[in-house]
């Protein structure tokens, strides 16, 4: 949520486990909302920015990042509504 800014609006998250051969970890699908003229050009900072992102979270690593699907509503308020997957994995 502090890359997204103060103008997104979590709207749900789901996780579900995730493993391979040598990691494990969780896909986490997150959607947000972001409303008005500002918060649009929030959304478009936020698509640019996640997947270079570097995520310090302990304990874990952030091996993918990014935004899955885009919807772009202008009336009766111009928002868009994102949904961004990220693959966090444990560290060892």
């Amino acid at each position: 949520m502090r890359l997204a800014g103060p103008h997104a609006e979590l709207l749900s998250h789901a996780e579900r486990p995730w493993a391979s051969t040598t990691f494990s970890g969780a896909r986490h699908t997150v959607t947000l909302m972001f409303s008005g003229e500002e918060g649009v050009a929030a959304a478009r900072e936020f698509i640019a920015t996640l997947p270079e992102h570097e995520f310090t979270i302990r304990g874990q690593l952030v091996a993918d990042a990014g935004v899955n699907e885009v919807t772009h509503v202008m009336q009766p308020t111009e928002r868009m509504v994102l949904e961004a997957d990220l693959l966090v994995l444990a560290e060892v």
